[in-house]
């Protein structure tokens, strides 16, 4: 976007908002564009704002926007998808919270990143429909970290290139993946990995994220264990725990009991 641009269109997908003043927000959008970006949505709380419905958080947007001082300024919004199961379905709704906040975490400001941005409306989207909610957490976890400068090591050792066999049974979250058999005793705080979760994460690396219902068939402890290893990996980038995760843990145990 040039400087001189006064008014400027983006698509964008918002992922955070807050409140400020009697009746205005603060959104944190992801665009298409530009990245991440903190705008502000003038009169957006009014019941009688035109564009109060196109602003709502996980909506993916059309929106105009006007140069400010400090924060630029929502001028028109037209909602592209509104993803509505995904707001209909506390759980839906729970694992969007943690994408968002995940990719709001991990990322700069006005950093340009349109793989990111088709990562994120790809999730969305398969959170609104799929039945396999924590496969597609998982599935948005693994491909950030590869977005991100830190794709996982599945096919070649992690620190020593050689290419991996069926033996490999070690996952060291700091080092970068999967070690071969020769490595993995250097590495003290490697995890146990069993051969199903390194097949699973080796597929989910490559299919695209449309056929993650055909993962549904995999067991619940080999999806709690792709879920330990992706949450370690995570951890030492995150550096303090994300809030959304401990909600979305809370759903799924009132879930499981009920």
């Amino acid at each position: 976007m040039s400087g001189r641009e006064r008014i400027y269109r983006t698509e964008a997908v918002i992922i955070r908002r807050s409140d400020v003043g009697e009746a205005d927000r603060i959104l944190t959008l992801w665009t298409q564009r530009f990245g991440k970006r903190r705008v502000i949505a003038k009169g957006a709380r009014k019941t009688s704002s035109r564009r109060a419905g196109h602003v709502e958080l996980f909506n993916r947007v059309e929106l105009q926007l006007a140069t400010g001082r400090n924060l630029d300024i929502v001028t028109d919004a037209q909602v592209i998808d509104a993803y509505r199961t995904l707001h209909e379905e506390l759980a839906r709704l729970s694992y969007a919270y943690y994408v968002a906040e995940l990719l709001d975490r991990l990322t700069a400001e006005e950093e340009e990143h349109r793989p990111l941005y088709d990562l994120l409306t790809a999730t969305l989207a398969a959170l609104d429909r799929s039945s396999a909610l924590d496969l597609v957490a998982r599935y948005f976890e693994l491909h950030l970290l590869g977005h991100l400068g830190y794709r996982p090591y599945l096919f070649h050792c992690a620190h020593c290139q050689a290419a991996l066999t069926e033996a490999a049974e070690r996952w060291s979250p700091g080092g970068g993946g999967m070690l071969c058999p020769q490595c993995a005793p250097r590495e003290p705080h490697a995890l146990a990995i069993s051969l199903p979760a390194f097949k699973a994460l080796r597929l989910l690396q490559r299919i695209p994220i449309t056929e993650i219902d055909q993962l549904q068939r995999l067991s619940a402890p080999l999806r709690r264990e792709l879920e330990h290893l992706l949450r370690a990996t995570l951890r030492p980038l995150l550096e303090r725990d994300l809030k959304s995760l401990a909600f979305l843990d809370a759903i799924r145990f009132t879930d499981e009991a009920a």
